[in-house]
């Protein structure tokens, strides 16, 4: 059953059937942003001044940065979940824009007890949660099955 919502210019044709608050975060790596080597200036009485690197620190902090860096879920946010017939537009707390993430382009959906996540053939994968994460989860399979 269609329903109205507000706030989303939909394409023509397209079917709004769910309006909904979720927990949204998205799956993906970053490039590796190393720290700045660390250390003191020691005053030696016979070398003088001089540079005395700390490398254990060094090591932990670099260490630190590429675990950072690692593919892990990512940008926890609330947001506003509307499933259409053409896809699920996602519209994060504080944005102004709506994320699209077409039906078409869905690679899988798996569920889980109040979550769901989404993988996309051009996207990193979408986790929805909360109490109406596993509706969204059977639904958004009932309109991938149904336009296939």
């Amino acid at each position: 059953m269609p329903v109205q919502v507000s706030g989303l210019a939909l394409a023509a044709g397209e079917l709004a059937f769910a309006d909904v608050p979720c927990a949204a975060a998205r799956f993906y790596g970053t490039d590796v942003d190393y720290p700045i080597s660390n250390g003191y200036f020691e005053h030696h009485p016979t070398f003088g001044r001089r540079w005395v690197s700390n490398r254990r620190l060094d090591a932990r902090r670099r260490q630190e940065a590429e675990d950072a860096a690692l593919p892990q879920w990512r940008d926890h946010t609330a947001a506003r979940v509307v499933l259409t017939s053409a896809g699920v537009r996602l519209l994060p707390r504080d944005a102004r824009e709506w994320m699209p993430f077409d039906h078409a382009l869905l690679t899988g959906v798996t569920a889980e007890p109040a979550t769901v996540v989404l993988s996309y053939s051009t996207c990193a994968p979408l986790l929805l949660s909360g109490p109406a994460a596993p509706w969204l989860g059977v639904a958004i399979e009932h309109l991938r099955h149904e336009s296939a």
